[in-house]
């Protein structure tokens, strides 16, 4: 399968966006790409949405058709996550598995908390950077409960296939073995990323721990079943999300062919120099 991506405007800015194509023709991020690259493998497809060291908080949105990648916005002002010493921007290849969706309607069991009505989230952990709307087949290695502002955000680790790691990371135990340090990282970074913008530490369900593979795939189905409720429009609600989509026929919201911008990729608009700043918490290590 053949995903390229067309850029719509200039990133840094409001007019920013960056939709997905398969083979020339315009696909959903969210609906139209396959979760499973190749299922007998368990491979599966990642739609990468901010690159590893980059602050601009990009996000499949929801609430456009097609879903393209965005930059997220909170009262018209776009939104960069801080550095927070000694991390630069995200430390993870950050994006999405398609085809899955945290229910918000449904109450987790075991994180007593309800979904955060987006796609699953995937920290991609090869050492290749990416780019916005790379389509990247990964390996599942396992998941960390992020409670978000009283919400179940599962974390899932993943590995591109083809990162020269990947054949010694078959599970979680692997991670720290191969790449010490990396999954505290990851819960500190986390816990502490929206403390320099006023808002309390977050917390994980779990005590922080990341759960196996095993576990992992389990959230995965559970969280593809929940898309498949929506998108055929069983869900119970489904909360505001547009469910265009160009190739699933069975799909009361299918839609052979819809228009979208030209492409029109500009040179990234300058960032204000504060999001360069280091917040110094206390408390992490």
């Amino acid at each position: 399968m053949s995903y390229t991506t067309r850029q719509v405007g200039a990133a840094n800015t409001l007019d920013y966006k960056v939709y997905i194509e398969k083979d020339g023709k315009p696909v959903s991020p969210f609906h139209d790409i396959p979760l499973f690259a190749d299922e007998s493998k368990k491979i599966l497809n990642m739609v990468v949405e901010v690159p590893r060291w980059t602050n601009a908080k990009l996000e499949i949105t929801k609430e456009q058709e097609l879903n393209p990648v965005i930059q997220d916005t909170k009262k018209g002002k776009l939104r960069f996550v801080r550095n927070c010493f000694p991390h630069k921007g995200y430390i993870h290849n950050y994006g999405a598995f398609p085809q899955t969706w945290e229910d918000p309607n449904v109450i987790n069991p075991e994180t007593n908390a309800a979904g955060d009505n987006d796609p699953l989230d995937v920290c991609e952990i090869g050492e290749a950077v990416s780019y916005p709307g790379e389509v990247k087949q990964v390996k599942v290695l396992g998941v960390m409960a992020l409670l978000d502002e009283g919400e179940t955000d599962w974390k899932i680790i993943a590995i591109d296939v083809n990162d020269p790691l990947a054949s010694k990371l078959e599970d979680v135990e692997d991670v720290e073995k191969h790449l010490p340090g990396l999954l505290r990282a990851t819960n500190e970074w986390f816990r502490i990323y929206k403390i320099p913008d006023g808002k309390p530490e977050n917390v994980f369900a779990f005590n922080g721990e990341c759960k196996n593979k095993k576990y992992a795939e389990e959230v995965i189905a559970e969280c593809h079943e929940s898309w498949k409720n929506l998108i055929s429009g069983k869900a119970a609600d489904n909360k505001g999300v547009v469910l265009t989509n160009t190739t699933l026929a069975d799909s009361p919201y299918h839609t052979a062919e819809v228009q979208i911008p030209e492409a029109n990729p500009l040179p990234p608009a300058p960032i204000d120099k504060s999001v360069d700043k280091w917040f110094f918490i206390s408390g992490s290590s």
